[in-house]
């Protein structure tokens, strides 16, 4: 059974169980059901530079493969060994599962160009017009950037340009924004190398994305990432490596039941893996973070998550980052080397409703922090109810100021138990107030 059948079947089952309904033993393929027999075969496609079902080295080819798995109700695109380059996103669908040779199938992210607008655009147009177009190109995914009308916050669109007609383009979309002179906008061809947006039941394997960093501008992870997900449920990501973004690895936001599992990212400006707002239930196991700026970034409202058996190494802040209502999550058996400042953070929130609670931190080794004033753990703001045991927690070279593990002075209830903690200046520097 694929990964694919077990998401959609499972969740079926689980909920036909706690009704007590009957087991489903004999299904059938029926209209509208999610339920089905285990199919020995389904419909393949493949794409790559010769000799596939879809030849060509582009965007434009994998596309075609994704929308024509896509049409037949769902399938796989087998992305042939080769080195793809791509001036746009391809945009996943429901239900396809993409599978390349690892590291004989390289995507690589041409380098970025950039101009600033010539002309205002309104919230309604679906143009823009650029002071330089020299460098765009028709089918180029585009990222437009400036302040809103008031100057007070950011508009970040997401396009493709569709139609041109000297330095005036279509967009595929209408903007529903205003991108008006007075906030300096500005158009770039930044964008995901995978990107998906309201699909659920797909598969990435043995893929290797470049984001080529130093020809391109940052885009941070709230927008892209070698492969950016938004508003999706039920994805497998697997056998991956993401490197070299100017911003994330891999990027979800609001997406529930995405497992990245053996995955390789490295070497991006921004985080390894982005477990996004409101992301549920993310499983995250036996990856390795390897000199990403943060490792794994716990964002807002990540719940009932599990990331265990990870190496995360060389982070230039922090290795493991959690705040912002981030509950009920279990952090385990991963191994944190040469962060930064921080092994595994704690972050400061607004107030007690918005910290991290009911975590638990256990069994990792967390091995050296590079700044000399660096902690292991770092508990911050009024986070409470969690459990840091069985942890080793050392660092090999001279003291200086670090700090094993350290408890902010508004911090709630914090368990430390059985953790192994050598090599600092202070094993434990709890600043709460004694009663």
């Amino acid at each position: 059974m694929t990964r694919r059948t077990l998401f959609g079947t499972s969740l079926a089952a689980a909920a036909a169980a706690a009704d007590g309904l009957p087991s489903v033993t004999h299904p059938r393929a029926t209209s509208g059901d999610s339920v089905e027999p285990v199919w020995k075969e389904r419909l393949s496609v493949t794409v790559g530079p010769s000799g596939a079902d879809i030849n060509g080295s582009t965007e434009r080819a994998v596309q075609a493969a994704v929308d024509a798995a896509a049409r037949w109700g769902g399938g796989t695109v087998r992305i042939l060994p080769g080195t793809y380059r791509f001036r746009n996103a391809v945009y996943l669908k429901s239900d396809v599962r993409i599978v390349g040779a690892g590291l004989d199938t390289q995507i690589v992210k041409e380098p970025s160009v950039k101009s600033a607008l010539a002309a205002d655009s309104d919230w309604y147009d679906q143009e823009i017009t650029l002071k330089d177009a020299s460098g765009f190109r028709l089918g180029d995914g585009v990222c437009i950037r400036g302040k809103n009308a008031d100057g007070n916050g950011n508009v970040v669109l997401k396009r493709t340009l569709v139609a041109r007609d000297g330095n005036r383009f279509k967009l595929d979309r209408a903007l529903r924004e205003n991108a008006w002179l007075p906030g300096s906008p500005t158009v770039a061809t930044l964008f995901p190398l995978f990107s998906g947006e309201n699909i659920s039941n797909i598969q990435i394997e043995n893929l290797a994305f470049d984001g080529n960093k130093d020809r391109n501008e940052e885009l941070d992870g709230n927008y892209a990432g070698c492969i950016f997900l938004q508003d999706c449920a039920r994805i497998s990501i697997r056998g991956v490596t993401a490197r070299n973004y100017r911003g994330d690895g891999i990027s979800w936001q609001i997406c529930h039941d995405v497992s990245v599992e053996e995955c390789h990212s490295h070497d991006n400006t921004g985080l390894g893996l982005h477990p996004g707002s409101g992301s549920q239930r993310p499983l995250i196991r036996n990856n390795k973070l390897v000199a990403n700026d943060q490792g794994l970034f716990f964002c807002w409202g990540v719940k009932y998550g599990l990331a265990e058996r990870n190496t995360i190494v060389g982070s230039r802040r922090f290795g493991i980052s959690i705040g912002h209502r981030d509950t009920d999550n279990l952090i385990r058996d991963n191994e944190i080397r040469s962060s930064g400042e921080v092994g595994i953070l704690f972050r400061k929130e607004r107030g007690f409703a918005y910290n991290a609670h009911r975590n638990r931190v256990e069994r990792n080794r967390i091995i050296d922090v590079t700044r000399d004033w660096g902690f292991g753990i770092d508990i911050q703001g009024q986070t409470g109810q969690v459990r840091i045991g069985d942890n080793e927690i050392r660092h090999s070279g001279a003291a200086e100021k670090r700090v094993g593990v350290r408890i902010g002075e508004e911090a709630g209830e914090i368990t430390l138990a059985a953790n192994r903690i050598e090599g600092f200046a202070e094993a434990v520097k709890d600043l709460r107030k004694k009663a």
